[in-house]
């Protein structure tokens, strides 16, 4: 599975957490992320990390692009409501990118133990499936 994680600056701390409590489900998938966020996860587990751009950079649209190709299974974004983001609108299309292409999504550390439980399980498996299906509809078209 490929798994994406961003998290805003007041969240990156609990994403160092959390990967390092799941580091053991996390290393058997593809792992993707924004900039600070994937030099934190590397830093904290070793883990090799496909690193975007900062989200500010363009990193979220980077990330969302693939949720389009099909190319995420999983999306963790550790999200701070409280704090305004100058790239609201690329969080808010991503988010809706996800809904769109039924990519499971966590923006707090409750959802995303969750998620990442349901993987370590088994349970998110039939992404695999939905992703196979989607992409042979995309060939029908071409």
């Amino acid at each position: 599975m490929n798994i994406a994680f961003i998290a805003h600056d007041k969240k990156k701390d609990e994403m160092v957490r959390l990967t390092t409590a799941y580091q053991e489900i996390i290393k058997e998938h593809q792992i993707f992320a924004t900039g600070t966020t994937g030099q934190r996860i590397i830093d904290a587990t070793g883990l090799n990390v496909h690193r975007f751009k900062s989200g500010p950079l363009g990193g979220d649209q980077q990330i969302g692009a693939y949720v389009s190709d099909n190319k995420i299974d999983l999306v963790i974004f550790l999200r701070d409501p409280l704090t305004p983001q100058p790239h609201e609108p690329d969080i808010s299309a991503l988010l809706r990118l996800c809904d769109v292409y039924e990519i499971p999504l966590a923006t707090n550390l409750g959802t995303s133990e969750v998620l990442l439980r349901g993987l370590g399980s088994g349970f998110i498996e039939w992404r695999k499936t939905q992703r196979d299906s989607q992409l042979k509809e995309l060939e029908a078209f071409e």
